[in-house]
């Protein structure tokens, strides 16, 4: 699945990052804590994430992460948008909490 698919089947707003919505999708990793992204987030999976600062774009790029979903309806920084773009690793809004877009998430990428 890539990740344009992802934002049509979830109705997801693009922030940014439009250069890499065709990035294939292997998984996914929900956290807030960004030294557990670090740790245990796999190259190619979405991250879904209420972090919006600048930091959350230097942990995708290490971790060669294929988009990050902000939750709860939450909008990346404007710096971290700029990153974003740069950088090509989209960054994704959803008006859902973190439980059940994981849910989805999950259905769609392993269904």
């Amino acid at each position: 699945m890539k990740v344009k698919d992802l934002v049509d089947q979830l109705d997801l707003k693009v922030c940014s990052g439009n250069a890499g919505l065709d990035r294939e999708i292997v998984g996914g990793y929900t956290s807030d804590l960004l030294s557990d992204v670090m740790g245990n987030a796999n190259e190619n999976q979405v991250w879904l994430t209420l972090q919006t600062h600048k930091n959350i774009m230097a942990i995708a790029s290490l971790k060669d992460l294929a988009a990050i979903i902000l939750v709860k309806g939450y909008q990346p920084e404007e710096d971290t948008a700029i990153q974003s773009n740069e950088e090509g690793i989209p960054i994704l809004s959803s008006k859902e909490e973190s439980f059940e877009l994981t849910g989805k998430i999950y259905e769609l990428i392993k269904g």
